[in-house]
């Protein structure tokens, strides 16, 4: 992979001059054009370090599909949606293609009797969304709760969840995920 122009492709997505990304992460502007031709190949915690003045994080930075990066969309037709569930709990996520987007949220719908799988779910941030049709078992940590269309629910995501859908017909939910710096989960940080 072309670190260089992999870097330069984001930072001119971004409308970030080489000067401005310099200013921002404190190197000289001859150290990101040296980055961008490749005159230099940068060590993890350089290339973080730059790539934080995008914002972008390392993994987004390698896996990013800059062909189908699309910044200044702002509407997703229901069809233009990508999958990322399965047959039973399908999460069409919205804002697929936006570089860096601060938040996950998906239109979810369990069919009758699906579920999460097996194993509790856990990830960093805030899990908040709300029942849009039908009803759903959610459990947090050791509490199970029954949410009817209307009823949100809003939790850290790191404790331990899952969703089962214990109706007969199907449940639809809209759900935002917000990943949290982990300082901010640190007990006594306001």
């Amino acid at each position: 992979m072309d670190v260089g122009e992999r870097l330069k492709a984001i930072r001119k997505l971004k409308g970030i001059s080489q000067r401005e990304l310099a200013k921002r992460v404190g190197v000289t502007n001859s150290t990101i054009s040296m980055i961008e031709k490749n005159g230099v190949s940068p060590s993890v915690s350089s290339l973080k370090k730059v790539l934080s003045g995008i914002p972008i994080s390392i993994g987004d930075f390698f896996t990013l599909d800059l062909a189908n990066i699309q910044p200044d969309l702002a509407v997703f037709p229901a069809d233009k949606m990508p999958e990322v569930g399965n047959t039973q709990w399908s999460r069409k996520l919205v804002g697929a293609g936006v570089m860096q987007r601060l938040a996950d949220f998906t239109r979810e719908r369990f069919a009758p009797g699906a579920d999460s799988g097996s194993e509790m779910l856990q990830s960093s941030g805030e899990k908040t969304g709300v029942v849009v049709q039908g009803s759903i078992e959610l459990t947090v940590g050791f509490q199970v709760y029954e949410l009817q269309a209307g009823d949100g629910f809003c939790f850290d995501s790191s404790r331990p969840h899952r969703f089962r859908n214990t109706g007969t017909s199907e449940c639809e939910l809209c759900v935002v995920n917000v990943p949290l710096p982990a300082k901010l989960h640190q007990p006594g940080m306001s």
